[in-house]
């Protein structure tokens, strides 16, 4: 096989030169290995003839290129923490002599696309791991199999599953932190700023453990999952948006906004609305929203912009939560993996 895709490296080297089996020693050897790449059947195997064969080939596939050496490898792969298939984790464990404090990673990708594949390559993940946090990344069910506020508490549960094993993994129970993009980031406020999930009377002892963080640093958040509540800080919806009543309904399951002013609407936006959540018991916030604008002026910088960090900003100040938005704050301004390690208790 390899002496095959070596002759067929060769000639596609000499096909640019008007050749054919009689005058050109790949072409020849060609007829002689691919008899059929003869179309006409005239003996001759001529340069459009090779062009056409070799274009009717199945290209090589490509090995992977291997990882770099210095991407650490989960002690856990696509572990389940709960019963939809895309309730996996993979845990990394710094191994420590002592229980660790763990960090969970969430991905972004607007809760309908993305993998905790990322992480492996992610730089701060590598950092932390190194200093002794180990890091657990989370992928979660999508909008396509149930609602916003479903797929939130999933992700909890992958807290508290982790909770569960940390005797065994060898973590620190009271030190978890979260760290996420965009849906990551919002989860990542979600879980920091909302009541503690634990339910001692549960059946399933997963559901048993404590849901509450110590930190969480959330880059290109949202402010709140409350969608009626982004006028008020982000100025009028535009079409350009890409928005629509039934996309918005869609997202927390429902038929129609109008189901907004119904006991079950008004429960689920209360859910999901981390600035209704915060509290002044809240651990500290680390908040990177880059896209410094005036307004927003495309989906992208309504999805992320300045504004949903200050929002939150204001919420915490009111009820005094810790709270830094970096592009506001005063130098030397703090990196993530400095905040975390500090709220982490560990030494840099």
């Amino acid at each position: 096989m390899a002496r095959s895709l070596l002759f067929l490296f060769a000639l596609t080297s000499t096909l640019c030169a008007q050749s054919t089996s009689e005058n050109n020693d790949s072409l020849r050897e060609g007829l002689r290995r691919h008899p059929e790449a003869d179309t006409n059947r005239d003996g001759i195997l001529t340069e459009e003839e090779g062009r056409a064969f070799l274009s009717k080939r199945p290209k090589p596939v490509p090995l992977p290129a291997p990882p770099p050496k210095d991407v650490p490898k989960p002690d856990f792969f696509d572990l389940a923490y709960g019963p939809h298939e895309r309730d996996r984790i993979d845990v990394y464990l710094a191994g420590a002599g002592q229980p660790t404090p763990v960090v969970f990673v969430i991905h972004g990708g607007g809760f309908r696309a993305g993998d905790k594949t990322i992480w492996r390559s992610d730089k701060q993940v590598a950092q932390l791991l190194d200093l002794g946090v180990s890091c657990v990344a989370v992928n979660y069910p999508f909008l396509d199999s149930m609602p916003v506020q479903d797929i939130l508490r999933h992700c909890a549960r992958a807290v508290q599953f982790t909770r569960l094993k940390a005797g065994e993994w060898r973590l620190d129970k009271a030190r978890f932190a979260s760290m996420g993009g965009s849906a990551g980031a919002g989860t990542s406020l979600w879980l920091a700023t909302h009541d503690d999930m634990a339910d001692p009377k549960s059946s399933d002892p997963v559901l048993r453990e404590s849901t509450r963080l110590v930190c969480a640093v959330c880059n290109g958040t949202q402010a709140t999952y409350d969608l009626t509540r982004w006028e008020s800080f982000l100025g009028p919806t535009k079409p350009e948006f890409s928005t629509s009543e039934a996309e918005v309904a869609q997202f927390y399951g429902l038929s129609s906004t109008a189901d907004f002013s119904t006991e079950r609407g008004r429960a689920v936006l209360k859910e999901c609305d981390m600035l209704g959540w915060i509290t002044k018991d809240d651990p500290p916030l680390f908040l990177n929203n880059p896209q410094v604008v005036e307004a927003p002026a495309n989906r992208n910088e309504w999805l992320h912009c300045i504004h949903h960090a200050r929002e939150i900003h204001k919420e915490c100040r009111t009820k005094g939560v810790p709270c830094l938005v970096w592009q506001d704050a005063p130098a030397p301004k703090p990196d993530a993996v400095t905040f975390l390690l500090r709220h982490l208790d560990v030494a840099p």
